[in-house]
């Protein structure tokens, strides 16, 4: 579903969602080998679990720092390939698609306002796109090509605007949640280095 919004935001393709997938994948893995160490009470096996909690915490942490220091590199990426994608409109491929998605599902128009446009390809053979419309079944390729009659017809805010005031009023919040996730795996690490002290504290007092 993110795949075409993903096209505005990187330069070139990107392979997030593989890594994404892969991540979670390995995690999965993970607990389960935490649950067959903790049925077998295997110290060395807990410990190794353990192990591998701490490098998922860490792999989280430098994501969530990553994510939250490199705020602004992202947004002047999506500025610079979101304008690229406007200017570079043809209704067809990827890219438009992601545009016209967007601008219909935010209810906006061109990088800062309707008149991104103007420098479009596009434009001069069938004016602004429209999914800038109000209502696409009162909008023709005339009114929309016409300066004088367009802006009554389509959005005058912004999409970048829109999206990165999204990114600045939810970054606290998403970098909340990614770092309550990270340090949600230290107390799964305690949890297995106790149990494996505790099982080799038994064996000892057994033997």
């Amino acid at each position: 579903m993110l795949g075409p919004y993903i096209s505005l935001i990187a330069d070139n393709s990107t392979n997030a969602p593989y890594v994404l997938i892969g991540t979670g994948t390995v995690i999965v893995v993970f607990g389960l080998f935490g649950c067959f160490a903790t049925c077998r009470g295997s110290p060395w096996m807990l410990k190794l679990y353990a192990m591998f909690l701490s490098l998922v915490f860490l792999a989280e942490l430098v994501a969530g720092i990553s994510g939250f220091v490199f705020r602004h590199e992202i947004k002047g990426t999506f500025h610079r390939t979101y304008t690229d994608a406007v200017l570079n409109y043809n209704a067809e491929d990827e890219a438009s698609r992601a545009v016209d998605n967007l601008q219909h599902r935010l209810r906006c128009c061109g990088v800062y306002n309707y008149t991104s446009w103007f420098g479009s390809v596009y434009y001069p053979s069938n004016g602004i796109p429209a999914s800038c419309c109000f209502n696409a079944s009162d909008c023709n390729p005339d009114e929309l090509r016409n300066t004088t009659l367009a802006p009554s017809k389509v959005y005058h805010q912004g999409c970048y605007e829109l999206v990165t005031s999204f990114m600045e009023t939810n970054m606290a919040i998403i970098a909340g949640v990614t770092f309550g996730i990270a340090f949600s795996q230290l107390i799964g690490m305690l949890l297995a280095c106790c149990l494996s002290r505790i099982i080799t504290a038994n064996q000892y007092e057994m033997v």
